[in-house]
């Protein structure tokens, strides 16, 4: 007799014939997909694909732009801090901002950061292919913040396309700067000419696949919602007005600025007419409600978001350029000490693609787990490029495969969680709001890993290990 299946996974049949049990396997894969619109999963995996490809392409060419006596960490600031900045103060504006023209921003933003740092000649500076990343960097923080907050219109399968789709990307971008620079044989400058152009998928994602119905309706249903009283709004909220707020009602409260404050954050639609008189309490009123909300995510998502990113990237930026082994030898796969580095980026996102493809299979609810786990890993791979005591690369490859998967698991399970557990009307900003701890937890890394890098490679030279200057 079968088991039940759970809201935590698909469990698989039990053997029988191979028959009987694939057609069980594939009605309850079937089950768990019912309902999901496939113009809407194709849409937000490719949104999820194209809005981070080009940041894992960037990060594996890293070691190519920047040279070997330049940390990656400083390609990885100047990847993600933009990012992170943009999703600090982009929900303030961005609502006034429809889709469709976010949408065009940021594809030039991508194609163009990825034009000048191509088109920049190896004699030229390397400021010039940083600011090149700098505009893709912005690209996809507001890629990521506006995408998270469209989930909120199209559901759970949407938000189960987009963490698919952003581990798709790693896939794909590491996997393509390896296929190209080092399989085929292609320049760096051809690689990352070719790459320019794929942010055009984007442009056919929205326009295109993606059903324009749930925004229409959002906007219906904004255009009737009857405006809150003058007297009301020329009242500032207090933080004891907003602890006194319902979590769910706050959205239909006449204290608060309108239907949904987090429509208003991230939505594509314009924000009520207001009184010039009355914007500064209007300003007030939201900030400190949004604070109010985000500080109230901190400890159950955003911390564990952050935590796992800061180990992980410290892994990927700061320790694995510096887990090398004798090249050429015989238990060694590589004939070149470039080699290695976008080959463990190949890896780690080959974890990430599996893992944050999992929810419709597989639940973490305990997001503390695996961001302690990561830590390990941190201070494992440490050791190693300390004490060179683990024999073999493969093994390094396993750690590095194992990190993807718990770095993918509490990306995707985290907004999981928000889409399970916040009410409605908060929904859509606790979305955006919690995408700031990744990007954090990246920067962090980027100075912890800038130092760390350094600092092992002058260990492993002093101590006649010099393979991490001759990369």
């Amino acid at each position: 007799m079968n088991r039940p299946s759970s809201s935590t996974g698909l469990s698989l049949p039990l053997p029988g014939s191979p028959g009987s049990s694939w057609a069980m396997y594939r009605a309850r894969f079937a089950a768990i997909f019912h309902g999901a619109d496939t113009s809407v999963l194709i849409a937000f995996w490719l949104f999820g694909l194209i809005n981070n490809v080009l940041y894992v392409i960037i990060l594996s060419a890293a070691l190519d732009l920047v040279g070997p006596d330049i940390p990656k960490s400083v390609v990885l600031l100047a990847d993600v801090l933009p990012s992170f900045v943009t999703k600090l103060v982009a929900p303030y504006f961005i609502h006034k901002i429809p889709y469709w023209i976010r949408i065009i921003i940021f594809c030039s933003l991508s194609s163009g950061g990825m034009l000048l740092i191509a088109l920049t000649p190896d004699d030229k500076s390397v400021s010039t292919k940083l600011f090149g990343v700098i505009l893709a960097s912005l690209s996809s923080g507001g890629g990521e913040l506006s995408f998270l907050g469209l989930t909120h219109y199209y559901g759970h399968f949407s938000l189960a396309a987009w963490g698919s789709g952003t581990g798709g990307a790693g896939l794909a971008g590491a996997g393509l700067y390896v296929l190209l620079t080092t399989i085929i044989g292609l320049s760096v400058k051809i690689s990352l000419l070719a790459s320019a152009f794929l942010p055009c998928i984007m442009l056919l994602s929205f326009f295109v696949i993606l059903p324009q119905g749930p925004l229409r309706r959002a906007s219906l249903r904004k255009d009737y919602n009857t405006l809150p009283g003058e007297d009301s709004l020329n009242q500032p909220l207090t933080s004891s007005d907003i602890d006194d707020l319902p979590p769910d009602s706050a959205a239909a409260s006449l204290l608060a600025p309108g239907p949904a404050i987090a429509s208003e954050a991230y939505s594509s639609h314009s924000p009520r007419p207001s009184s010039p008189g009355l914007s500064h309490h209007e300003a007030k009123s939201t900030f400190l409600y949004n604070l109010h909300r985000a500080s109230s995510l901190f400890f159950p998502y955003m911390l564990p978001l952050l935590l796992v990113y800061i180990a992980e990237y410290t892994i990927n930026q700061g320790v694995s350029p510096t887990l090398l082994y004798p090249t050429p030898s015989s238990g060694n796969p590589f004939s070149h000490y470039r080699s290695f580095y976008p080959t463990y980026g190949f890896i780690y996102q080959l974890g990430v693609f599996i893992s944050r493809s999992s929810t419709p299979f597989y639940r973490i609810h305990n997001l503390y787990v695996p961001s302690f786990l990561q830590i390990a890993n941190l201070f494992l791979l440490i050791s190693q490029a300390l004490w060179f005591w683990i024999p073999s690369v493969y093994i390094i490859f396993l750690v590095i495969f194992w990190e993807g998967l718990l770095g993918g698991a509490v990306y995707v399970n985290t907004f999981a969680e928000i889409m399970e557990k916040v009410g409605e009307a908060d929904r859509e900003f606790s979305l955006g709001a919690t995408s700031v701890s990744d990007s954090g937890g990246i920067c962090i890394a980027g100075f912890v890993g800038m130092a760390l890098e350094v600092g092992l490679c002058e260990w492993q030279v002093e101590r006649g290990r010099g393979w991490c200057s001759m990369t």
